[in-house]
């Protein structure tokens, strides 16, 4: 460990972070998992970032909770983000985890999912007709944000000219979410989540009256609930119906976008995968792995528990660092490399264990439909400028994506 790395890792402080940072954190988590895998913060909370210990917090729902009550007053106080974030489905612990949980996931059955594919395609090829005119093109804003506030737009079966706050609600709400919240964000997320809830409170109003086919609207079928007379209450619909819009917004927009720019940057996996399109599946995986989406998840010790010789008592914040557990060299081999082959490839970007993304398998698809079909339309695509990063920590992504078709 040379005397930089040891700079970076005691240095490190998640509440105040560098813009060196925020362009590439990956050099700061390999000396955190080198020299402090579960680093003690300033404010009394630790920060781990080996793979082992990420999966041990995961799977151990009894010491390690997912109830976000007790952290997030302190931050949100009694708003809208407070009672949003503390009921949706993420933020809560079985046996009502459990519950909400097995709603959606029946709502979001591999039947379900894979009904959405001829309509996925159809929008995927409609855009790429659209930058198909064109000489340069935005990655992010003419293709990659478009196709999952699509799919959710049709899970839920909001009218198409309903549509378009629904981004910037899921970018302010999220947003909120980030280690440090200025007041500014704040008033932005709560406002979000008050704007979401009144229009949902209308579509559902709507939904009860006229239902869908609760094959195919996600909505009906929450509201319907299973055959045997289990539901959703009124505050877990809402606010489940804006979790759904947020968990499979910006993180899919966001493997749209690292993935495709990864690509720019190892030309070799690049023509490695325009030549063998049947590759994309473990492609995707890959993409996710190197880049995740979402790099921090949070825990709360609720037991006293042991880690990596470290005692921590009840009442202890934990903050799970996907983003470095990912690049993990005792799980993966060569991790700071991008390998479209490589496997196994049993990555945390959709975390494991009970709180395993109810999502993942329409964002793969998402994934895969929309990275070949771009790759076979533009095989000579190329960055025409320099990308600009979200400026986020949780939420790892790109703001704009200049490019050229080639």
């Amino acid at each position: 460990m040379n005397a930089h790395a040891r700079e970076l890792a005691d240095g490190f402080d998640l509440e105040h972070l560098t813009p060196e940072f925020y362009a590439n954190p990956y050099p700061t988590y390999r000396a955190l998992r080198e020299t402090e895998p579960v680093k003690r913060m300033r404010n009394g909370s630790y920060f781990l970032t080996r793979y082992d210990d990420l999966v041990t917090a995961y799977k151990n729902t009894k010491e390690f909770s997912s109830d976000k009550k007790t952290e997030f007053f302190p931050k949100y106080g009694d708003t809208p983000l407070y009672e949003h974030h503390t009921t949706s489905l993420v933020f809560n612990d079985p046996p009502s985890h459990t519950r909400v949980r097995r709603l959606i996931m029946g709502a979001l059955s591999p039947r379900a999912i894979a009904g959405m594919e001829p309509d996925l395609i159809k929008l995927v090829d409609l855009l790429l007709d659209r930058i198909a005119v064109r000489d340069r093109f935005e990655l992010i804003g003419d293709f990659a944000t478009a196709i999952p506030v699509e799919v959710i737009g049709n899970l839920l079966d909001v009218p198409h000219d309903e549509r378009e706050p629904l981004r910037d609600w899921s970018l302010a709400i999220l947003g909120a979410l980030e280690p440090v919240v200025s007041p500014e964000v704040a008033a932005r997320g709560n406002k979000a989540v008050t704007d979401f809830l009144s229009y949902l409170e209308t579509l559902i109003a709507r939904r009860r009256t006229k239902p869908g086919d609760p094959a195919k609207d996600v909505l009906t079928r929450l509201i319907l609930g299973e055959e045997n007379g289990e539901r959703l209450t009124e505050k877990e619909l809402l606010h489940n119906c804006i979790f759904l819009l947020n968990a499979g917004h910006e993180t899919t927009t966001n493997l749209i976008g690292n993935g495709l720019v990864a690509l720019t940057h190892y030309p070799e996996q690049k023509r490695r995968l325009i030549d063998h399109p049947d590759m994309i599946k473990t492609a995707v995986e890959e993409m996710l792995r190197y880049e995740s989406s979402n790099q921090l998840g949070n825990r709360m010790i609720v037991e006293p528990v042991e880690l990596a010789g470290i005692a921590m008592p009840a009442g202890t914040p934990v903050t799970l660092c996907i983003g470095a557990a990912n690049r993990d060299p005792r799980q993966f081999p060569d991790p700071e490399n991008f390998d479209i082959g490589r496997t196994p490839n049993r990555h945390l970007a959709f975390a494991t264990g009970a709180h395993q993304c109810a999502g993942m398998a329409l964002a793969r698809l998402e994934g895969a439909i929309a990275i070949s079909r771009f790759l076979a339309r533009f095989p000579g695509y190329a960055l025409d400028g320099e990308p600009v990063r979200g400026g986020r920590v949780r939420f790892r992504g790109f703001l704009s994506v200049p490019c050229t078709v080639g």
